[in-house]
């Protein structure tokens, strides 16, 4: 990855990502977590602070040890039970049908094979388990996705291989959820390439 992608990436993230631009999403996306939760791409550990008194532990998945370190006044204040458990969403050292629910917050836009990683979040819930996401991603309007097209080359290399058009709906539902409730919107006061989201809750069968 290189001491740019290593050192620098994870930092940028964290600001991009701050509390004061993401706090209500992450309230929304995390309200209905319980349980053991599985949490891909844990980052610096800005969603523990919404974390609901229904989880019990939070195995996380994250590759960065910058961010981690970042993550860990974090994890200190919310009080919840963390545990790092992996480095690769799309290769997860857990048992099938471990976890109750699975979060997944900016996320898939990084991880090089997002299907995958899916399917393994999928492997490890229970059955009817779910998964509570927000990502960023292809928009629907043509203009917009023109550009995102024509960032994509740069967006990757600048933000730790980043994609601005990934179909998230799509990518959810061909690793074998069931999508229960999805909201799309740009998000407010940001470029519309950057700002399609998707938020929703999926659920494995």
């Amino acid at each position: 990855m290189g001491w740019y992608g290593e050192r620098v990436v994870p930092r940028i993230t964290s600001f991009a990502l701050a509390e004061k631009r993401t706090g209500e999403t992450r309230d929304r996306v995390c309200a209905g977590l319980t349980g053991q939760v599985l949490e891909i791409g844990f980052g610096s550990g800005i969603n523990a602070a919404h974390y609901p008194a229904a989880v019990t532990e939070v195995l996380a998945v994250e590759p960065s040890d910058v961010a981690w370190g970042i993550a860990a006044p974090r994890v200190a204040a919310s009080g919840s039970v963390v545990r790092r458990v992996g480095l690769d969403g799309q290769s997860l050292p857990l048992p099938d049908a471990s976890a109750d629910s699975a979060l997944s917050t900016w996320t898939l836009c990084t991880i090089p094979d997002a299907g995958r990683a899916l399917a393994e979040v999928r492997r490890v819930l229970k059955p009817g388990g779910t998964l509570r996401f927000v990502e960023h991603g292809r928009s629907p309007h043509a203009g917009v996705r023109r550009w995102q097209e024509r960032l994509d080359p740069i967006q990757k290399r600048m933000a730790g291989g980043c994609h601005l058009s990934r179909p998230i709906d799509e990518l959810v539902t061909g690793a074998g959820f069931t999508i229960d409730a999805l909201s799309t919107y740009y998000a407010p006061k940001e470029p519309k390439p950057f700002a399609w989201f998707y938020e929703g809750v999926a659920r494995k069968a």
